[in-house]
């Protein structure tokens, strides 16, 4: 059974591309419970880079769905990346596991480019970690959800994704979410969003992926450095892994990994939107 526990420090090096891959085993979905979650709110594809090129990622509506961890607020200094995923209740993140080792004092920053928080600043209220991370750190667990909630009941000063006024405080309202799609073929080809550590502005990366493992997916794209575990793989804008798992997500920023996504992974995303 998924336990809802604290999360582990977080281990992941800045420097380096240590932190990353991470698996979501492949499943059957429960279709009946999950339909409405699994297949909406999908962001337009606007044109993009070739294949295995790194680029900042434009201010759009896919990388407004992402941002970065920080160890406290904007001052802190950023570490992993996190992204918001459909809910029943329209607050849910997705990272790596590792990423959660203090969620007392990590703050979630959708959105976040050059020092501006444009949809405010989120702290955790509650994390899923699948026991097999807490207990024993297995890569193929590498992978956690998340609720959040405005710091200090503080207004987000952006828009919500539907043009309405960001007043309801919940963080899918104001950017959305996207779907969950646990099932993919070996060859999916995959789109990064990701905050290296050093950098003040996301990155995007899409490659065809390969299966490193039964268990792992492997992509080449560079640069994706230490601050971009946790980073959504999308599959035709939705999410189909984190960036984590392998060796942290990978040793060297030009391949990383993520596990694919199963039951395990599925299980902690429902509990999660239920209890949200």
């Amino acid at each position: 059974m998924i336990q809802r526990l604290p999360s582990r420090p977080d281990r992941r090096p800045r420097a380096r591309a240590r932190a990353r891959g991470r698996r979501f085993a492949r499943i059957p979905l429960a279709l009946a419970v999950m339909t409405a979650l699994l297949g909406l709110d999908v962001p337009d594809a606007p044109a993009r880079p070739p294949l295995g090129v790194t680029v900042t990622a434009p201010a759009d509506e896919t990388s407004g769905r992402v941002g970065a961890l920080f160890a406290g607020g904007l001052d802190d200094g950023h570490f992993c990346t996190a992204s918001v995923v459909r809910s029943q209740d329209r607050d849910v993140i997705v990272t790596a596991a590792h990423c959660l080792g203090s969620p007392e004092t990590t703050t979630f920053v959708p959105g976040y480019r050059e020092g501006r928080a444009p949809y405010g600043l989120w702290k955790l209220t509650g994390t899923y970690v699948a026991p097999g991370w807490t207990d024993g750190e297995d890569p193929d667990q590498d992978i956690a959800f998340a609720t959040v909630a405005p710091v200090d009941g503080e207004q987000a000063d952006g828009e919500r994704a539907d043009g309405g006024q960001a007043d309801d405080r919940r963080i899918e309202d104001l950017v959305g979410g996207f779907p969950v799609a646990a099932v993919q073929p070996a060859d999916a080809t995959v789109s990064v969003v990701g905050y290296p550590s050093r950098d003040e502005s996301p990155l995007y990366c899409a490659n065809a992926t390969t299966l490193f493992s039964g268990t792992q997916r492997r992509i080449e794209c560079p640069d994706l450095s230490g601050g971009t575990s946790g980073s959504p793989w999308l599959v035709d804008g939705a999410l189909a892994g984190v960036l984590g798992g392998y060796e942290g997500g990978g040793t060297v920023p030009e391949v990383s990994y993520s596990a694919v996504m199963g039951d395990q992974a599925v299980e902690l995303y429902r509990e999660a939107s239920d209890n949200g």
